[in-house]
C-alpha cells in the first residue's frame, strides 16, 4: 500500500485449504481468501494484501484498477 498502513494476517488451515484473513488496522476492513493447504505463505498474503488494497481503493471512491476492463 501506498501509505504504509498496518495490516494483520490471521491464517487458518482448515483441512486442505488455508483461511486467510487481512485486516485493516486504521479502518478494520477485512477480507478472506482461501488457498490449498501448500501455497506458499508469501503468496496467499500477497493475494489476501491485494484484495484488501482493491477494497479500500474502492471504499474511497475510486474504481479499483481491474486488470481486462476495457475504459
Amino acid at each position: 500500500m501506498s501509505d504504509e498502513r498496518e495490516v494483520i494476517f490471521e491464517i487458518t488451515r482448515i483441512g486442505d485449504i488455508q483461511r486467510v484473513a487481512a485486516v485493516d488496522v486504521a479502518t478494520g476492513a477485512e477480507v478472506v481468501v482461501q488457498a490449498p493447504a501448500n501455497a506458499a505463505m508469501a503468496d496467499v498474503r500477497a493475494l489476501a494484501l491485494k484484495k484488501l488494497e482493491r477494497m479500500l481503493a474502492g471504499e474511497a471512491g475510486e474504481p479499483p484498477k481491474r486488470p481486462g476492463t476495457l475504459a
